[in-house]
């Protein structure tokens, strides 16, 4: 049978047994009421009927003693009397009562014959003792008859009061039947309904906690039993998912890992708090890591105060605007060089989980660069001497030498003029070049105007973008402020800038130079149209002796010297480029 027809028979009969009771009870009280009516009716007519008879019989009596006799008033008397008479006997019911009102009529007829002749009475009626004992007798049968009744209502009253009574305890006696039947009812639906809910309310707590050996019911009501089997399908193919889920988690945690371990470089994870939670070999081997070191900051395993601010600032969102300094430790007794990054841990909006620090040995790298500027420096002082010397020489050769322009011998002269001239400009880059390195340059700062620096760039630059029918145009934001700079040095990044942009940028093509205010710092940048660099090369353009592009020219220091330029101001420089949608370089400096 479904529940919804078993909780309809199940009210259903409960709402029968108490209207069953109801009605039970309206009846015996209107029974009740009823015999109450009628027999209060019935004493009280002929306790009315007896009176009367009685005041009758007194007025009888007073006519019979007035000084005149008005015998139509005794008559009309004994007529009144014979009427309540009669009146008293319709209302008799049982054979008792018959009989009383028998004995009065049987007393009254002994009475009647005195009232036939009046006037004899009246003579003889103080020495007539027959009349007196015929009036008492009628008065007797009265009196008994009005006692009769008068029990007879008392008999009623207290009938009542039994049968209210009665009615009073079989009410009760069915409104207890009813609670009976409601808490026996309200226990079987409990029984058969509740518990097997708060067994699957249970069962559906351990599944939430993961527990999902749960032991089910099996009730008899049949959409309770495909509630739980579709449960227990639910809970199944929740523990082959979580089965399946642990095993993929497992599985990808492993190649994770593997990942993790196979990176030639040191990996250090830090928990929210700034905490080590994790290291792989490398950064085992460069740091001599233990598990000891577990839980640790990283000023205490790099032997480095500041980390931990910046680990905090990064734990808090925020990002390496710069390169950061090389770390130098020594462990083991051997000096080793570090490069590190730090990257925040994080998915979209939700809070930084953590972060990433990531070291790399560049202790050979850098004793190589090292090395290879400190030959720079040095070859560059060395050549730049000779060369200037030779090319002071071939001028004057050329003032003593006089050939005709359109000979062989003065496009040889001519040529050797621009190499050497080359030569000189190469020397130069490099000599500046190393000088930033080593630490030997000096900035001259004063305050400059942004406005002025792009316009006398693009009017230096007027004769080469010309040559290639190029727009160069300025885009200045208004009401930029002077920024202190060393005027020749960001000029020279200008026009380092302006000429790859040329050179890289086709026959019409267009050149923007941009300035805007960013934050606290101002943003200068340099955008053409042209041929743009591949993703891969992006991060190698500010390398020295590196060139990108197929157009080729100079050693490659360009670049690189304007990122020493820029750094040295205290900004920082980037390039962002899509091959065939053109090159953007920017960088920024403070106010």
């Amino acid at each position: 049978m479904k529940l919804r027809n078993q909780l309809f028979l199940s009210l259903s009969a409960l709402l029968t047994v108490a209207l069953v009771g109801m009605l039970l009870a309206i009846f015996s009280v209107l029974h009740l009421t009823k015999q109450q009516s009628e027999a209060m009716y019935r004493n009280l007519t002929i306790v009315e009927a007896t009176l009367s008879m009685g005041h009758e019989l007194s007025k009888q009596t007073t006519l019979l003693l007035t000084e005149v006799l008005d015998e139509e008033a005794l008559k009309q008397s004994d007529q009144r009397f014979q009427n309540l008479l009669a009146k008293a006997a319709e209302s008799a019911i049982d054979e008792n009562d018959r009989q009383a009102v028998s004995e009065v009529r049987r007393a009254y007829d002994r009475y009647q014959p005195h009232l036939d002749s009046p006037a004899i009475m009246r003579t003889q009626l103080f020495t007539h003792d027959q009349f007196t004992r015929a009036l008492a007798a009628v008065r007797d049968r009265l009196n008994n008859v009005q006692m009769r009744y008068v029990n007879a209502v008392e008999s009623t009253e207290q009938q009542t009061r039994e049968s209210a009574w009665m009615v009073t305890w079989l009410l009760g006696a069915i409104g207890l039947a009813i609670v009976l039947i409601g808490l026996v009812t309200a226990h079987s639906i409990a029984r058969r309904f509740a518990e097997p809910i708060e067994t699957l309310a249970d069962a559906a707590g351990e599944i939430g906690k993961g527990n999902f050996n749960v032991t089910l019911p099996l009730p008899s009501i049949h959409e309770l039993n495909a509630l739980i089997h579709r449960f227990g399908l639910m809970a199944e193919a929740l523990r082959e998912f979580k089965n399946s889920d642990i095993e993929a988690l497992q599985a990808e945690q492993q190649r994770l890992q593997a990942v993790l371990d196979s990176i030639d470089d040191g990996l250090l994870i830090f928990d929210p708090q700034g905490r080590l939670e994790h290291y792989n070999p490398v950064a085992q081997r460069q740091l001599d890591c233990k598990p000891s070191h577990l839980g640790e900051g990283p000023s205490r395993l790099l032997h480095q105060d500041t980390l931990d601010q910046q680990l905090q600032l990064i734990l808090q969102g925020a990002t390496m605007d710069t390169e950061a300094d090389d770390l130098s430790i020594t462990i083991d007794g051997e000096s080793r060089i570090l490069a590190f990054s730090l990257t925040p841990i994080s998915q979209g909006d939700d809070p930084v989980r953590g972060a990433v620090m990531v070291l790399r040995d560049v202790t050979e790298q850098r004793t190589f660069e090292r090395v290879r500027s400190e030959f720079v420096l040095r070859a560059s002082h060395e050549l730049r001497t000779p060369v200037t010397g030779m090319h002071m020489a071939f001028a004057l050769l050329q003032e003593r030498v006089n050939y005709p322009e359109d000979t062989r011998e003065a496009d040889l002269i001519r040529t050797v003029e621009e190499e050497m001239q080359r030569l000189l400009l190469l020397i130069n880059d490099l000599l500046n070049f190393s000088r930033y390195q080593n630490g030997l340059q000096q900035l001259e700062l004063a305050p400059e105007s942004i406005d002025e620096l792009m316009d006398q760039a693009r009017q230096r630059s007027a004769n080469i973008t010309a040559a290639k029918d190029i727009t160069l145009t300025c885009e200045v934001e208004p009401g930029l402020p002077r920024i202190p700079a060393d005027r020749l040095q960001i000029e020279r990044v200008l026009d380092n800038l302006i000429g790859n942009a040329v050179r890289h940028t086709r026959n019409g093509g267009s050149i923007r130079l941009q300035a805007v205010r960013q934050n606290e710092q101002v943003l200068l940048a340099v955008v053409d149209n042209g041929e743009g660099i591949p993703y891969g090369q992006q991060a190698r353009v500010f390398e020295p002796f590196v060139q990108i592009g197929k157009r080729k020219g100079g050693a490659g220091l360009g670049l690189a010297l304007c990122k020493e330029i820029i750094q040295l101001h205290g900004g920082r420089i980037g390039v962002q480029s899509q091959p065939g949608h053109g090159t953007r370089f920017y960088f920024s400096l403070p106010q």
